[in-house]
């Protein structure tokens, strides 16, 4: 197999030839058809995240075909159309755990950041935390959903039913639970970095009812934002914007520290949420809906041994959408 290794915090990604790797019992090897780049990833390679597995395979919005079961693999099979997410195992004992709040595990495992990612022709997955994903859609598309579409479902949820919603950061996620949430029948408000047309023009493209920067306020309070940028900055910002009652999600696992705010931004009950990785349920409810949300990714493709461009590209936001590697 070839895979593209973090082998030093803030270093670039190393092509690198390995031994095909077989699946131990209650595991599968997947053959990587596709591979999402998310910001996560920028955090694991940027030294943003504590204590990474070093040397990793980056990558946790993986799709790709079984082709070989450990043995005690049931409800799967060889050939099988699946995804890999983030979360790839929990301890199944801890209080959280038993609580069905596995998003919040004490003794997790990560896809792409203690266990070996999908930037690779190849990868091992715990066969419980593998979502089936049929035949519809394109591996390129499905890819984002794995994560992108999965932490913007779970932000979703969590932001409440409210109907004037704001999204924060208009990248992967955003783009992806705009759609979700015009199909639910909601009002989308679209921030960006101020002075960015383009991107504004994008969310406008996909139903938004109004875009513009972060630093703009629509003439309606909303009832909810999410804030998908990693920019502490915008918690404020995001209180001010929203009603009485309203509710603010910071939807990425890292953000730049948040500054102090007078407690006027707060008080009036507003609440103030973040959201923590995802579960098997979260998977099984966002992807059986997919085929009736008629969600459309916009995904710009590298090759696999273009992942550090990706990156890159990422980081000074080159494209709108999503960024996917096809070994």
């Amino acid at each position: 197999m070839q895979a593209m290794i973090l082998n030093r915090l803030k270093t670039p990604l190393v092509w690198t030839t390995l031994p095909d790797r077989e699946p131990a019992p209650g595991q599968i090897r997947v053959r990587v058809t596709a591979c999402g780049v998310c910001r996560t990833d920028l955090h694991v390679v940027d030294g943003e995240l504590p204590r990474p597995l070093l040397p990793i395979i980056p990558g946790h919005e993986i799709v790709g075909r079984i082709d070989a079961l450990g043995s005690g693999v049931v409800g799967l099979s060889l050939g099988e159309r699946v995804g890999i997410p983030w979360l790839g195992h929990t301890c199944g004992t801890c209080p959280y755990c038993r609580m069905n709040r596995e998003n919040l595990c004490d003794h997790p495992v990560f896809t792409g950041f203690t266990r070996d990612g999908g930037f690779a022709t190849a990868a091992i997955a715990d066969a419980r935390f593998a979502f089936p994903l049929g035949e519809a859609g394109t591996d390129v598309s499905l890819a984002p959903l794995l994560c992108a579409g999965l932490i913007g479902w779970r932000s979703l949820a969590i932001a409440g039913d409210g109907r004037k919603l704001g999204l924060y950061g208009f990248g992967a996620a955003a783009h992806i639970i705009a759609q979700v949430a015009r199909w639910q029948g909601r009002s989308v408000y679209a921030f960006t970095r101020p002075g960015d047309a383009a991107t504004q023009a994008f969310a406008r493209s996909l139903g938004a009812v109004w875009a513009g920067g972060s630093d703009e306020r629509p003439a309606d309070l909303l009832d909810a934002a999410i804030i998908f940028a990693p920019v502490g900055d915008l918690v404020p910002l995001a209180l001010k914007a929203v009603r009485k009652g309203g509710r603010v999600v910071c939807a990425g696992i890292h953000m730049s520290d948040i500054p102090a705010f007078p407690y006027a931004l707060l008080w009036e009950e507003r609440q103030l949420m973040s959201v923590a990785n995802l579960t098997r349920q979260d998977g099984i409810d966002f992807l059986r809906q997919v085929p009736e949300m008629g969600i459309v990714t916009r995904t710009t493709t590298y090759r696999l041994e273009d992942a550090n461009a990706a990156l890159a590209d990422l980081r000074a936001g080159r494209f709108e959408g999503a960024a996917v590697l096809v070994p």
